[in-house]
């Protein structure tokens, strides 16, 4: 075999340490490796897909390493363990992938990161090889343990998962964690629907179908690049998670209204309401990073959408002359993530701690939009998590404290109930003749 390491095992050895040591988002880190290891599109896919199997399965991983090593995956130097989990699932989940292949190459990648433990990644690996069909089977039972090892969640998600919510809702949700999500798309209703839509790409060769959930969402399976789409270039759609179009639905933007996006990067909410609207009214993009707005802002030329303008804000404290200025305020507040796993698979290995601090950064999100609504106008509270703390709680002790509004629903979307991100939105009415 050569010695010669091929670019896509070093970019993904890359990617995945870059993830471990500094939080990076996936995707965006694959995209940063096909730039600097020059990857083609043949590379950058097999990069991709050992990558995001590393990330959905690294307790799974470690599980099979264990077996076979002398030494526990828990004591490994993390960059031989990163080369390790990369042999595994070429190994065990990629049937085009010669064995020895897969093993001189992780035998190569370990020499670059810790040439004293190369060793250790050729005998490891060679046994899976060769007891491939008798390896121990992961744990099946109805503990935390048993579904943290099997679904490579953190033990501590799995312990409140099942706490809450009993044992077969957690593992489906586990389970739908791990399955590759299709692409959804949100007609602009501008242009056309979801079910024509549906039609143009079916009938381009493309796996495409009207969403069970949302009226105007269409998902798609092995899509390709978005831009290279059908009607992309025509402004006939853009990319939102069905889910997320729901509380825009729910929340009812009409011709004519005000609408105040507080939270708006990367823009779908936005552009749905403009497109409900007719492109008629008035959206104010806001978001505190002004840097995204420019997104917004392409995509709205793109999808012949004229009514949205961007400003940078700070969503918990919004200037004094926006106060009771909009019929509709939408606050998608940042959140720990917990419903966008199959997307981001890193989101499972945050910290905890750092998560508890976040409902009170919500809380103050939504005082400070509550302020912008016109008596009788609507206040639409979202997260793309599955936490009561960051949704149910946060909207209680908001209208605790605020008599001027009611709750007219409020609604978790699960990933395993309709295959999309999992999702929650409120949706809070002002009253008509408070102050």
């Amino acid at each position: 075999m050569s010695s010669e390491v091929s670019p896509a095992r070093e970019a993904a050895a890359w990617v995945l340490g870059r993830c471990r040591r500094f939080d990076a988002w996936s995707q965006q880190t694959l995209d940063a490796a096909r730039s600097r290891y020059h990857l083609d599109e043949r590379d950058a896919a097999l990069c991709t897909r050992m990558c995001m199997s590393v990330l959905q399965n690294a307790a799974l991983c470690d599980h099979y390493i264990d077996t076979a090593s002398s030494v526990p995956a828990s004591e490994l130097e993390p960059r031989v363990r990163d080369v390790l989990r990369l042999g595994v699932v070429q190994l065990l989940t990629m049937d085009r992938i010669p064995d020895p292949a897969a093993v001189s190459q992780s035998v190569e990648l370990c020499k670059r990161a810790n040439p004293r433990a190369a060793g250790l990644v050729n005998a490891v690996l060679r046994k899976i090889a060769r007891c491939r069909d008798t390896l121990p089977e992961p744990p099946d039972g109805e503990t935390a343990e048993a579904l943290s090892i099997r679904f490579s969640h953190p033990l501590w998600l799995c312990e409140k998962l099942l706490a809450e919510h009993g044992y077969e809702h957690t593992r489906a949700f586990l389970e739908t964690n791990n399955r590759e999500p299709a692409l959804s798309l949100t007609a602009n209703l501008l242009r056309t629907d979801a079910v024509q839509l549906a039609g143009r790409l079916r009938g381009e060769g493309f796996s495409a179908e009207t969403s069970a959930l949302s009226p105007v969402s269409v998902h798609l399976t092995d899509a390709g690049a978005v831009t290279a789409l059908p009607g992309f270039a025509e402004g006939d759609f853009f990319v939102q998670d069905a889910a997320a179009a729901m509380g825009v639905l729910a929340a009812a933007p009409g011709k004519g209204m005000r609408v105040l996006d507080a939270c708006a990067a990367p823009g779908g909410k936005s552009l749905l309401c403009a497109s409900l609207m007719g492109n008629e009214g008035d959206i104010a993009a806001c978001d505190i990073h002004e840097k995204k707005l420019a997104q917004i802002v392409d995509s709205a030329r793109r999808l012949h959408m004229s009514i949205i303008r961007t400003a940078a804000m700070d969503a918990a404290d919004p200037p004094p002359d926006l106060e009771n200025g909009f019929d509709l305020v939408m606050a998608d507040v940042p959140c720990s993530g917990m419903g966008v796993i199959r997307k981001r698979p890193e989101i499972r290995y945050k910290d905890p701690d750092a998560l508890r601090r976040l409902p009170e950064v919500q809380l103050r999100i939504l005082r400070g939009v509550s302020r912008c609504v016109r008596p009788g106008g609507t206040l639409l509270y979202s997260t793309c998590t599955v936490f009561r703390e960051e949704n149910e709680d946060v909207v209680g002790a908001f209208l605790e404290e605020n008599g001027d509004f009611r709750m007219e629903e409020c609604r978790t979307i699960w990933p395993q109930e309709y295959d999309t991100d999992g999702f929650f939105y409120s949706i809070l009415k002002k009253n008509e003749h408070c102050q």
